[in-house]
């Protein structure tokens, strides 16, 4: 276990490097820098742009500055903004648990709602409930998740004349108004990851329940609960697992809209913020932050596997 713990690890560098250099580049190849923004209006000359890019370290080839920036990211130092100053580092501790939070909130809700469903569909095959919950799965993949961030939006406010409360509070400060800030967001990214459960948990829950071992549990005179809670859906559960962490990088991504939909100032919004100022530091870290979450998770999903299924042995 250890030893492919290990590989693992080598090979996240290895992805986390990729990934670094790829955004690294194409953020520099969109046209327009920093410098360019912020003394547009101004009136500078030539001369002060150039010595504004010397002393932000953008008047290197991108390959310079690539090399530069992991040469102070692997000793911890991810760089200060290029619009405020402030330490990265610093913004996105200040950022990410709201991003981690509505992560978290979005894959308990999935969970809650496309597991149940996807064993009553499974259960029910072919019959009107099972129908009808595979042409609403269906319909969750299709919407899009910003697009059903404006309609709840609209709708609420337009029906029951309410809107999340203005002003993000944290957990912390305040339970109740951080879950009404929180809940529609979360509902949003959870859609489309529960219709995506609710048809692996369809298709795995159906593939058990017709092998040979389930024939052998009911001959034995096992009530009908057990042979589906304790034996079908165990038994299913790697696939769900598996989904879920796939998923994850769809969350993530999901985030930076809906984070600037929802006015939440997580690390999805200050993505969003950043790559239109060109704030290169922010969106370089901030990514590298999501890569390195979403290769944990998968690792995590792979070690999970031993627990669900005894007969799985990671070598």
């Amino acid at each position: 276990m250890f030893e492919y713990i290990f590989k693992r690890f080598l090979y996240g560098i290895i992805v986390l490097f990729i990934m670094t250099a790829f955004v690294f580049i194409l953020m520099r190849a969109v046209p327009g820098d920093v410098v360019t923004l912020q003394l547009a209006n101004s009136g500078a000359s030539e001369e002060q742009m150039s010595a504004l890019k010397a002393e932000l370290g953008l008047d290197k080839n991108v390959f310079g500055q690539l090399s530069d920036w992991i040469a102070r990211a692997v000793q911890g130092d991810l760089g200060n903004s290029l619009w405020s100053g402030q330490s990265v580092s610093e913004v996105i501790v200040d950022r990410l648990p709201i991003t981690l939070q509505l992560a978290i909130m979005s894959i308990i809700l999935a969970i809650i709602i496309g597991i149940p469903i996807g064993v009553i569909s499974a259960v029910k095959q072919n019959k009107l409930i099972d129908h009808l919950l595979r042409i609403l799965s269906v319909g969750g993949l299709s919407i899009p998740n910003f697009w059903l961030g404006l309609i709840l939006l609209t709708g609420l406010s337009l029906l029951l004349n309410w809107i999340p409360p203005i002003g993000y509070q944290s957990f912390a400060e305040n339970p109740i108004v951080n879950l009404q800030q929180m809940i529609l967001p979360a509902i949003c990214l959870a859609i489309t990851l529960s219709a995506s459960i609710v048809r692996m948990t369809r298709s795995a829950v159906l593939e058990v329940l017709h092998s040979e071992f389930i024939r052998t549990v009911r001959s034995k005179g096992a009530k009908e609960r057990i042979v589906i809670f304790k034996h079908a859906l165990r038994n299913s559960l790697v696939s769900v697992i598996t989904l879920i962490g796939l998923q994850i990088g769809y969350l993530l991504g999901g985030t930076v809209v809906l984070e600037s939909i929802f006015s939440l100032p997580g690390l999805g919004s200050l993505i969003f913020e950043s790559v239109l100022s060109r704030d290169y530091p922010i969106v370089q870290s901030s990514v590298l932050i999501f890569g390195a979450m979403f290769l944990l998770v998968n690792l995590l999903v792979d070690i999970m596997y031993g627990w669900v299924d005894p007969r799985i042995r990671t070598r």
